[in-house]
């Protein structure tokens, strides 16, 4: 339906806008705390090889719990990802961030592209295509914002709270996404 379609648009919004301040600047956050500067790289690292199995690990938990549950999943983890350096700064902890982060958002992405495919099968790239759009919109207005902010409070730790809350954002609308497919099925 057109609502289904607004609300996965959102969503993948949502999707852009928290992913792209961690991998904006995730390397940066490192190196600005004392006590870490010289890892970021590593910490980005982590981020890749969590990255590498994910869209494999994430299509075997769709099949088994379908895509919305599994964007929600997806979504909390990516949330734990974003927000775990703003709270503690910890090496353990920014690699257990990038971790959930690397597995997290290209599980998102692959998730979103394979239910364009199956909304649009005849047609998949007019969506992904303006999937895609509302996707790099999301990449281009964060890290401006996130820069302004940073700039003015010396911290990128407003930015990740923010990039945490409008991946919120984005799981309202997978939860409205839920509860309608369930009214649609009944049981």
């Amino acid at each position: 339906s057109r609502q289904q379609l607004l609300l996965l648009m959102g969503m993948y919004f949502c999707a852009g806008y928290g992913y792209v301040i961690s991998a904006t600047f995730l390397v940066a956050i490192v190196e600005a705390q004392p006590a870490l500067q010289g890892e970021g790289q590593l910490v980005w690292l982590f981020v890749g090889i969590s990255a590498t199995p994910a869209v494999i690990l994430w299509d075997r938990v769709a099949r088994r719990i379908g895509d919305l549950k599994s964007l929600l999943i997806a979504f909390i983890i990516q949330i734990g990802g974003i927000i775990l350096p703003a709270i503690n700064d910890t090496l353990w902890i920014v690699i257990l961030s990038a971790i959930l982060y690397g597995g997290s958002f290209i599980g998102i992405v692959s998730l979103v592209l394979a239910m364009a495919g199956r909304f649009y099968p005849t047609k998949p790239a007019k969506l992904m295509g303006k999937l895609t759009l509302l996707y790099g919109v999301a990449q281009i207005a964060a890290p401006a914002i996130a820069g302004l902010i940073a700039e003015r409070n010396g911290s990128y730790a407003d930015s990740l709270y923010i990039a945490a809350l409008v991946s919120l954002i984005g799981i309202g609308f997978i939860l409205i996404m839920l509860a309608q497919n369930n009214k649609a099925q009944p049981e």
